[in-house]
């Protein structure tokens, strides 16, 4: 008798600035997802918040420079919280894939709609997603864990709509250059690089403009950019991949929107030309880092190294991209494990894990 294909429901698109890449990421995760063992319903969510049903093989990319967008071309769907109406609606989920990144989707909300429908899912849990997210929390949490982490200040929306001076203030005294970024996006969208003063204003106003939470960050002077992935395996235990290492090239001061997806603007160097026992401090603070936010499933950690060894742990992310030439595969592929093999363990987890609290 053939054993009966798991059925993983891979969720993605929303309605955060990073619609696009979660569609190429979803793209990458459907096309190897194995057809022997799964049956794929790929759910989209339009930039509008419209869930759609768009069968099971999707495919997504970037063309010629215009980013693909979830159309409501497929049927309507109602993704209800409640177990026995969204059986009868879509049938049997054993597993849920949110490959979905920012808010709306990253940030604990899905998580916490799959928690109520009872379907396990790939990922970290409500907490872990929501404090991955928002970069002020993520900090918080790992210095007060004792990891090394960098100086920064968080400005709300309530404080700089009723003191901006007092929070430009604060944000001065950090010192120049400093990185303004908003406090819950990713992909790099809505950051700026301060080199002056006069610009910190507006570079907050920027990012103000993806989110009314802002962070402010000193810059590491001459910090290589080191990434390492976190993997749950299928005995439970959590294990830390090669490093990476990202050279930005060209015109771009920092890792952009533009030189990580748009333009050749970047080396993704896998695995980075680290001492061994330099990458042994980074796997472990990496580890370290994915238990201070109780994450699940996997995660990237990003570094910043110093000339002289030292090292800041900059930020986790919960749910990285994800296509086959993202640095999260790329980093186990170097460490042994094939794309499949990196979603079968994902997905084992998933369902082994299931949901409620644990």
């Amino acid at each position: 008798m053939t054993a009966r294909r798991s059925r993983i429901a891979v969720i993605f698109g929303g309605r955060s600035s990073e619609h696009s890449i979660s569609c190429i990421s979803a793209s990458g995760v459907m096309s190897a997802l194995d057809p022997q063992a799964y049956e794929v319903l790929a759910i989209g969510i339009t930039p509008d918040g419209q869930w759609v049903d768009l069968g099971s093989q999707v495919d997504f990319r970037i063309d010629d420079g215009a980013l693909p967008v979830v159309e409501q071309r497929g049927a309507a769907v109602a993704f209800s919280p409640d177990p026995a109406q969204l059986l009868a609606s879509l049938g049997q989920i054993d597993a849920a894939f949110p490959v979905l990144h920012g808010p709306w989707g990253e940030d604990g909300t899905v998580q916490g709609l799959l928690e109520l429908a009872g379907v396990p899912y790939v990922g970290s849990g409500v907490l872990a997603s929501a404090a991955g997210m928002d970069k002020i929390t993520m900090k918080a949490l790992l210095g007060h864990a004792g990891l090394p982490i960098g100086a920064f200040v968080g400005i709300t929306d309530r404080q700089w709509r009723t003191d901006a001076a007092a929070c430009l203030a604060r944000a001065g005294a950090l010192g120049l250059p400093a990185f303004v970024k908003p406090a819950r996006a990713g992909s790099s969208r809505g950051i700026s690089k301060v080199q002056d003063a006069q610009q910190l204003a507006s570079a907050i106003e920027e990012a103000r403009t993806h989110d009314p939470r802002v962070i402010v960050e000193a810059a590491v002077q001459a910090g290589r950019e080191i990434e390492c992935g976190v993997l749950a395996h299928a005995d439970g235990t959590i294990r830390a991949s090669r490093c990476a290492e990202i050279v930005v090239k060209g015109a771009h001061e920092f890792y952009d929107f533009d030189a990580k997806y748009l333009e050749d603007s970047a080396d993704l160097i896998v695995p980075a030309d680290l001492d061994p026992a330099l990458e042994s401090q980074v796997q472990g603070l990496a580890l370290r880092a994915f238990d201070a936010l109780g994450c699940e499933g996997l995660a990237r950690v990003d570094f910043f190294v110093g000339p002289d060894g030292s090292i800041v742990v900059n930020e986790v992310n919960t749910m990285p991209g994800f296509t086959p030439i993202s640095m999260f595969p790329r980093m186990w592929q170097a460490s042994g494990l094939t794309y499949g093999q990196i979603l079968d363990a994902l997905v084992a987890d998933a369902i082994r894990r299931g949901t409620g609290l644990r």
